[in-house]
C-alpha cells in the first residue's frame, strides 16, 4: 500500500495521471459514496480515479447529523431488509472499518402517554437491539433502558418535568462525516487510486458508438482542461445526479429532489444533559445530539430548488428549530446561544422507472448510457453498501472484476486504534501531552495520531493549541494542508476541523493565522493569504447573513453574496 497523503506534490502527480492513464473506472463526486466508490474499485484492484469539483465532502456528506444510525423510524414502516442492511452497516464502521470515527452514543426517547407509548417504542427498540444482535455487530453497542420520568431528568436535567412521563434510553452511532470521507478518499489512493479535489467534470467523452469513455475535467487551481480516460466512468453525485442526464442528453431513469436539512450547534453548557434526544415532530423527527463540547441541534425537511453549492439556513429554519427543542426544555435555547449553523441537502428519490434497478428503499443504481453507471439516493450510513452496488452493475459484463472486499478493509487510522485507545494514559505520559489531547487526537486521527505529532519535531511551535480554535493543535492545521488535500482556508476550517460552526466567531478570529500555517504548505504569499481571509471572511458574513432572511429565496440570494473560492484566484 502506498501512503495515501494527499499533499500538493501527490496531486500534480494525480493530475499527470490523469492526462495519460487508462483508468478502469473514473468516479465523479468525492462526498461519501464516491468516495466509497473509489475504495470499492481500488480494492478489487481496478486502476481507478476520482475527481471532486470542490472539496472532499462539501456537499452533503459534512452537513448530516452526523449520525450512523439503523433507521429506527423505519420500524414503524415495517422495513426490516433496510434497518438491518444499515444496522449491519453500523457495527462494520464500529468494530472494523472506523473505529476511530465511529463511536456509541446514547439517546433518550421521552415518553409522553402511559402504557401504549411504553409498549409500543419499547418493543420497537427491543426489536431494533435484537436485529443487532442477530447480525452479530452489537457487541459495542449497549442495549436499552426503560427509565423512569425520575431517572430520565437525573441523566438530562434539562428535561420539563411536564415534558414526559419516562423514557428509553438507546444507542446509535455517531461519526464526524467530513473526515470519514476524507479518510475514504485516502484509503482508495493508499490503494492506489489517483484522487483530485478542485477538479469539475465539464463533460463527458464519448466514442463514434455513443458510450461513455471518460470524462473532460477541468482543473479550478489553474484552469486547464484534462482530457481522462476511462472504460466506465460512475457518477455519485448526489443533488447534482440530474445534471449527469443532461450530460447525455437525456432525462436519467431516475430522478433525484433536494430536500434541505438545517442543523445548528449550541455550546454544551447551554443544555444540562449527558445523553442525546430524539424527538418526534409532526413531520419526522428532531435530534439533539452530544457533539464534543457542544450539541448539535437539527433537523429540518423541507424542498429545495435554489442553489445547490451552498444551501441556505433562514430565520425560519432557526425558528421550527428552536421552537421545537424548546418544547422540552426547562430554559429556553435562544438566537444569541448559537455557535453556528449548517445546511445541507439530501439526495432523495423520486420518480423512479421501469428501467432502474432499485437496489434499496433509499437508494438505486442507473446507466443512463453504455459505460456510464450512476448511484443515486441513499444515506450516510449505508454507503458502502451503495457503493458496492455501482461497482458490481458497472463492471458485470467485464467478466474479470472480483467480488467488493470493503467490509474487510479499515480506512487510514483504523488497524491500531483500539489497542492505543486503551493505552492512552500511558501515550500521553510517554508524548508529555495531556490525555485529553491524546483522546481528542485518536478520535480524528486514529493509529495515524503519531504522524501529527511528528510534525512537532521540526517545528515545536506545533504542539500549541491553536487560539480561538476550541482545542485544535497548530499541528492539526499543518497536517490538513501536508496530508489531507485541503487546498483552501475554507477546507480547514469548515471540513478538516469543525471551527466554523465550534466557536461563536465561526472561525474568523483564527483565519489569518490558519492561513500563515496552510500557506507555508500550499507556497501561498502574502496576496493569496489575504484572499484566502477575504474570502473567508465574506463567506462568514453572507452566511449570518442569510440566517436573518424570513424565507429562502432571500436567504439563497444573501448566501449567494459570497463567492465560490474554488477557480476564484486560478490564473
Amino acid at each position: 500500500m502506498r501512503s495515501g497523503n494527499l499533499d500538493p506534490l501527490q496531486r500534480t502527480h494525480d493530475l499527470r495521471r490523469l492526462e495519460h492513464e487508462q483508468f478502469d473506472v473514473l468516479v465523479i463526486g468525492g462526498g461519501v459514496t464516491g468516495a466509497g466508490v473509489a475504495l470499492d474499485a481500488a480494492t478489487r484492484g481496478l486502476r481507478v480515479a476520482i475527481v471532486e469539483a470542490r472539496d472532499w465532502a462539501a456537499g452533503t456528506s459534512s452537513r448530516s447529523s452526523k449520525l450512523i444510525h439503523g433507521g429506527l423510524r423505519y420500524l414503524e414502516q415495517l422495513d426490516f431488509p433496510l434497518v438491518r442492511e444499515a444496522l449491519r452497516e453500523r457495527g462494520l464502521l464500529l468494530g472494523k472499518i472506523a473505529p476511530h470515527l465511529v463511536r456509541p452514543v446514547p439517546f433518550l426517547l421521552p415518553l409522553e402517554k402511559r402504557v401504549w407509548q411504553r409498549f409500543y417504542y419499547g418493543a420497537g427498540v427491543a426489536l431494533y437491539d435484537s436485529l443487532g444482535s442477530v447480525l452479530g455487530t452489537s457487541r459495542e453497542m449497549p442495549r436499552h433502558k426503560h427509565l423512569t420520568r425520575r431517572q430520565a431528568r437525573a441523566i438530562f436535567p434539562s428535561l420539563k418535568p411536564d415534558a414526559l412521563i419516562g423514557a428509553i434510553r438507546y444507542y446509535d452511532g455517531q461519526v464526524d462525516d467530513a473526515r470519514l470521507t476524507m479518510s475514504l478518499v485516502r484509503t482508495a489512493a493508499a490503494y492506489g487510486a489517483a484522487a483530485v479535489s478542485s477538479a469539475r467534470v465539464v463533460r463527458l467523452r464519448r466514442d463514434e458508438a455513443g458510450a461513455v469513455v471518460g470524462a473532460v475535467v477541468s482543473d479550478l487551481e489553474s484552469s486547464r482542461e484534462i482530457d481522462v480516460r476511462a472504460t466506465r466512468v460512475i457518477a455519485a453525485t448526489g443533488v447534482w445526479s440530474d445534471d449527469i442526464g443532461e450530460m447525455v442528453g437525456g432525462r436519467v431513469a431516475v430522478r433525484v429532489r433536494a430536500s434541505k436539512g438545517v442543523h445548528f450547534v449550541v455550546p454544551r453548557e447551554a443544555i444540562d444533559g449527558d445523553v442525546g434526544l430524539i424527538l418526534r415532530t409532526e413531520k419526522s423527527v428532531l435530534f439533539v445530539i452530544p457533539w464534543d463540547r457542544h450539541w448539535i441541534i437539527g433537523t429540518t425537511d423541507t424542498d429545495w430548488d435554489l442553489d445547490r453549492a451552498h444551501p441556505a439556513a433562514s430565520a425560519h429554519d432557526i425558528r421550527y428549530l428552536l421552537d421545537h427543542v424548546n418544547r422540552v426544555l426547562d430554559r429556553p435555547l435562544h438566537r444569541g446561544d448559537i455557535d453556528g449553523v449548517y445546511a445541507g441537502l439530501r439526495p432523495l428519490l423520486s420518480g423512479e422507472s421501469d428501467a432502474t434497478s432499485k437496489l434499496s428503499r433509499e437508494h438505486a443504481v442507473v446507466s443512463p448510457a453504455p459505460g456510464l453507471t450512476l448511484i443515486a439516493g441513499g444515506k450516510y450510513t449505508t454507503y458502502r453498501v451503495m457503493a458496492k452496488d455501482a461497482v458490481d452493475a458497472a463492471t458485470a459484463d467485464l467478466g474479470w472484476v472480483g467480488k467488493s472486499v470493503t467490509e474487510r478493509i479499515p480506512v487510514l487510522g483504523a488497524h491500531e486504534f483500539q489497542s492505543l485507545w486503551r493505552a492512552r494514559v500511558g501515550l500521553a505520559v510517554q508524548r508529555g501531552i495531556a490525555v485529553p489531547t491524546i483522546e481528542h487526537l485518536l478520535r480524528r486521527y486514529g493509529d495515524q495520531y503519531a504522524d501529527v505529532l511528528a510534525l512537532c519535531d521540526d517545528d515545536p511551535s506545533l504542539r500549541e493549541v491553536l487560539p480561538d480554535s476550541g482545542g485544535y493543535l497548530k499541528a492539526e492545521i499543518r497536517y490538513a494542508a501536508e496530508r489531507e488535500g485541503a487546498l483552501h482556508l475554507d477546507d480547514v476550517l469548515t471540513r478538516r476541523t469543525r471551527i466554523s460552526i465550534e466557536t461563536e466567531h465561526r472561525g474568523v478570529d483564527c483565519a489569518p493565522e490558519v492561513a500563515r500555517i496552510v500557506g507555508e504548505v500550499l507556497g501561498w504569499d502574502e496576496t493569496m493569504r489575504e484572499r484566502e481571509i477575504e474570502h473567508y471572511f465574506a463567506r462568514v458574513e453572507a452566511e449570518r447573513q442569510s440566517q436573518k432572511k424570513l424565507d429562502d429565496r432571500t436567504a439563497d440570494a444573501a448566501r449567494l453574496g459570497a463567492p465560490d473560492v474554488r477557480g476564484a484566484w486560478a490564473d
